[in-house]
């Protein structure tokens, strides 16, 4: 072999290494480093944004959490819930379970425009919400976990689809662990998930009922909820999912135990069923919740995830390029 011939090789085996290097795991397993060549700052520049928004809305946590949870729910982890409607299709933004209760897609717009800007065409909508939601927690006292990287973005969204996978407040405890065993979450993994509801508030349409029809809530609690959530009217008023929604904390559970769980589906999980112990251990150890709704959000990141070449990365999160 020539050294003329074996430099043309050594350069296209260099060439080749930095190709896999840079483009190797897109075929692979979601990966924190994924963007460590491509894009370093987009974990910075996420949860800069994030911290932003909440301290100007400290409710904007909570919105960005279930953004990531209604996404992965429909379809997996792929940003079809951020796709606007087109002529070609209705989008999950319009079913009734999302169109009243999703919001934080403006954040999600400002995190994409700067990494457009920092690195284009390389972070997908799908990571954006994954990051979004773990920094939300963070920002409010939560716990942290490694974000993973590499999922891309559909070009489709089913309304269909949205209507039928995402949970009802009005659920039962059987219906939320089938509803969430057809996602590949345990029971378990579902109790520690349900404690998102430690952030955030809902709307008097989606508690009515439990309060005025239903036996397994305490009377003073109910009373005090009534004045903002009337029998008739008012369906958009406002309460808190826990006594202290602004932090992530275990109050959650403490309130499900005092019978205090803002909705049904919420009160199910200790009613005299199989997960009462559960809420009990994570009711009195904070630190156990902690731990197990890390590990499950990070499974949360991976349902249904695209990746490789599949998908797309979409330029703007509402429309497919």
């Amino acid at each position: 072999m020539t050294s003329s011939t074996f430099s043309s090789l050594f350069k296209i085996f260099t060439f080749t290494l930095s190709l896999w290097v840079l483009f190797g795991t897109t075929s692979g397993q979601l990966s924190p480093s994924f963007y460590s060549l491509t894009c370093p700052m987009v974990t910075p520049i996420v949860t800069a944004a994030v911290t932003s928004a909440i301290l100007q809305e400290s409710r904007m946590g909570a919105s960005l959490l279930r953004l990531h949870f209604l996404d992965c729910f429909v379809n997996g982890c792929d940003a079809s819930v951020l796709l606007d409607d087109t002529e070609d299709f209705t989008g999950e933004k319009s079913a009734s379970q999302i169109s009243n209760s999703a919001r934080g897609f403006d954040v999600i717009d400002t995190i994409k425009t700067q990494l457009e800007f920092q690195c284009p065409g390389v972070v997908s909508c799908a990571d954006i919400l994954s990051a979004a939601a773990q920094a939300s927690v963070v920002a409010l006292g939560g716990p942290s976990w490694s974000v993973s990287f590499g999922r891309r973005d559909s070009t489709t969204a089913s309304l269909n689809a949205a209507k039928s996978d995402i949970p009802l407040p009005t659920s039962s405890l059987s219906d939320l662990i089938s509803s969430f065993a057809t996602k590949g979450f345990t029971a378990n993994e579902m109790v520690a998930l349900s404690g998102a509801h430690t952030i955030g508030q809902a709307r008097c349409t989606n508690f009515r009922d439990h309060l005025y029809n239903e036996n397994n809530i305490d009377p003073s609690f109910a009373t005090s909820l009534k004045a903002n959530c009337p029998s008739a009217g008012g369906d958009n008023n406002l309460s808190p999912l826990d006594a202290s929604s602004t932090f992530f904390d275990n109050r959650y559970y403490n309130d499900l135990l005092n019978q205090k769980g803002l909705l049904h589906s919420d009160q199910e999980l200790f009613n005299g069923g199989s997960t009462d112990a559960q809420v009990r251990t994570y009711g009195s150890n904070p630190s156990i919740f902690f731990s197990d709704f890390a590990s499950a959000m990070v499974k949360m990141g991976n349902v249904g995830a695209i990746t490789g070449h599949n998908g797309e990365i979409r330029v703007n999160c509402r429309r497919a390029n």
